[in-house]
């Protein structure tokens, strides 16, 4: 009797584990497995996400080699909450970059200049420079070039976090950049990208999670820019104004080898060096000027010998016509105005030759000769490059004397009548002329009777001027109406949707799609003229 009350006793306590406590141990064990299986899980993820970071980044920076008089070590200042904003994916792949690893914490970690990626070496460079006409003691203020990455291609480029914090050279200013200023260089340099105008570009964009102080209270960003290089006109300014002689040669040597390599060792390399960079800006001005591209702070700091556009701050493109035409909110006086910029980027040129004078002769009355020779060949160069893409812009693939007089006067109707820019050429590639107002005056009807005999003479059928014409006349640009609705919604409203369908769009200029038309339309009537703003 006893051992069968104790037996049963012991089968009750057994259906009691196995019913009730063994299925809750279990799922307590599956459930510490889970979460185990978790944790290892996201372990191994930062580790491989660190592992790509050392294998992707490939920093081989040269820079640092030189006078230490050009540069200072500079770490960017860390972030509280960095999110990505932008990522630009066709760039971050020719720069031989992983997508996942750039967007993951680790990633955007780089972006915010909180974590130093594997080879960088950061430094914020020192260079003077021309501002509005004075020279002026500079330096990067509010960047830190982290280094040079070498991509698939074996091609140098420049890694620079704009709005990392203060540096050696902030003169008082608190070297953060606001949110609209980087989404506005973001979108107007991969515009200037898809019009094939030589430019440096931008990477990413991510916010800081910390105000700015500027008139109000911004939201705070950081943009990665990549460039061929951040030598200036204005480092040579630099090294000229309070270096010596031989630190100057030396930088000298370093551009030549970093970006015109193919001197032959006989030439007078020097001279071989102002000729090319003259010859490279005279490209990229002829280039602004035939899309309708305003600078707004053409400054010897702002213009870089390797002839990409660069530091876009108060830049924009002209809608209506007009040679006098000025965006820039400090630009006072006009100095940069549409007109002015080849004389401009001369000038600025003629400011390069003085610092390369001590290097072209020894002779200083043979080395200003050398350099004035150059200088003058800018305006050759500017002209011949401006003419052919006028010509290329109306179908005309041969040269005649009549082309000149012929591209003024069609310029000067459009000044006298407001006629849009680039709808202009747009509807003339099109032939579509009764979308403009100017199509219905005797002066364009006695015109375009002119520029039909002139297209005669070529023997070139309709298809192939018409292509000429479409390859050189973009449908869209960003206008600035586009640009401000897409930033206001993305700034005020946390919106990213309008800018990534305009940056969609402006990505081929050339396409002429009917998903573009939306892009031509013109800015409402506007009281005052649009103005647009530095950002610092």
């Amino acid at each position: 009797m006893f051992f069968s009350g104790f037996f049963g006793y012991i089968y009750h306590i057994q259906q009691i584990v196995y019913r009730l406590i063994l299925p809750r141990f279990i799922l307590f064990y599956k459930h510490t497995l889970i979460i185990r299986k978790s944790y290892l899980e996201k372990e191994l993820n930062t580790l491989t996400n660190k592992l790509l970071l050392k294998e992707s980044w490939n920093f081989d920076n040269s820079y640092i080699h030189l006078p230490e008089k050009l540069f200072t070590k500079q770490d960017p200042a860390p972030v509280k909450e960095p999110k990505l904003i932008a990522l630009n994916n066709p760039l971050a792949k020719e720069l031989g970059l992983n997508v996942k690893e750039l967007e993951s914490n680790e990633g955007i970690e780089v972006f915010a200049g909180n974590r130093i990626p594997t080879g960088a070496d950061p430094i914020a460079q020192a260079y003077a420079g021309h501002q509005f006409g004075y020279f002026t003691m500079l330096g990067d203020g509010r960047a830190v070039l982290l280094g040079e990455h070498i991509s698939p291609s074996k091609n140098r480029y420049d890694i620079q976090l704009k709005g990392s914090g203060k540096t050696a050279y902030s003169r008082g200013g608190d070297g953060r950049a606001a949110l609209g200023p980087m989404l506005r260089e973001y979108i107007i340099s991969e515009a200037m990208y898809g019009l094939g105008i030589p430019t440096a570009r931008i990477l990413a964009v991510v916010t800081t999670g910390e105000p700015v102080y500027r008139k109000t209270v911004l939201p705070g960003a950081i943009l990665t820019r990549v460039a061929a290089s951040h030598i200036r006109v204005g480092t040579f300014q630099y090294i000229n104004h309070y270096g010596r002689t031989e630190e100057l040669k030396l930088l000298s040597d370093y551009t030549i080898l970093r970006h015109f390599p193919d001197y032959i060792a006989d030439d007078n390399r020097y001279s071989y060096l102002l000729k090319e960079v003259i010859k490279g800006q005279a490209e990229l001005i002829a280039k602004w000027q035939l899309a309708g591209f305003i600078h707004g702070v053409m400054n010897t700091d702002n213009m870089v010998i390797s002839g990409q556009t660069i530091d876009y701050g108060p830049c924009a493109f002209m809608d209506t016509y007009d040679p006098n035409t000025v965006f820039s909110s400090i630009d006072v006086n006009s100095r940069y105005a549409y007109k002015n910029q080849p004389y401009i980027a001369a000038w600025n040129l003629a400011r390069l030759a003085e610092t390369l004078v001590p290097l072209l002769h020894d002779d200083q009355d043979k080395a200003v000769q050398i350099a004035n020779e150059g200088i003058s060949d800018f305006g050759k160069i500017y002209h011949k490059k401006y003419l052919n893409g006028m010509r290329a812009k109306l179908g005309l693939f041969d040269e005649e004397p009549e082309d000149e007089s012929l591209i003024t006067e069609l310029l000067n109707i459009m000044v006298k009548y407001k006629a849009d820019y680039t709808n202009t050429f747009r509807s003339l590639t099109l032939n579509n002329l009764n979308s403009m107002d100017i199509f219905g005056t005797e002066e364009f009807k006695l015109w375009n009777d002119n520029w039909n005999d002139r297209k005669n003479k070529q023997n070139k059928s309709s298809e192939e001027i018409f292509q000429l014409m479409k390859n050189s006349n973009p449908a869209i640009i960003p206008r600035n109406h586009r640009v401000e609705e897409a930033l206001d919604a993305a700034v005020s409203k946390d919106d990213y949707c309008l800018m990534d369908k305009l940056l969609k769009a402006l990505s081929n200029p050339y396409e002429y799609s009917s998903e573009q038309e939306e892009y031509t339309t013109l800015a409402p009537p506007m009281s005052t003229p649009y103005r647009t703003f530095c950002g610092t």
